[in-house]
């Protein structure tokens, strides 16, 4: 299972961090596969956000939040950390972290097989 949390309301221009934890069966994901973080905004389809390699050695975002947000692995805890700072209020939404099947770091959905339930974002203009 993947347990997101973090999520909340923030002004724009603010900063939250989102974090995903493993248990069961996807503590062997967690440190061997890629992972990833996706959004969902309210009537609107599921896009990627950022993702990494199994190693921490690469890494991808998407184009809307390249240079604002940072994605990191903690091997030690199981974790994976998304950094968000200068949140805009085109942020909003629900983010999910997923695991992928693979090890690299994908910006594709259907590389993903585990999903989290989704923690709510909401920056306020």
């Amino acid at each position: 299972q993947l347990q997101a949390s973090g999520g909340g309301l923030v002004q724009a221009g603010g900063s939250l961090r989102l974090s995903c934890a493993a248990s069961g069966r996807t503590l062997k994901a967690v440190s061997n596969n890629g992972m990833g973080w996706f959004r969902q905004a309210p009537g609107k389809e599921r896009e990627f956000v950022a993702s990494i390699s199994w190693n921490g050695a690469s890494t991808r975002y998407s184009e809307s939040v390249e240079g604002r947000f940072t994605i990191s692995r903690n091997y030690a805890e199981h974790t994976i950390v998304l950094q968000m700072n200068t949140l805009k209020p085109e942020d909003t939404a629900v983010y999910y972290c997923a695991a992928a099947r693979g090890s690299s770091a994908s910006s594709i959905t259907s590389a993903y097989n585990y999903w989290g339930q989704g923690t709510l974002v909401t920056v306020s203009s």
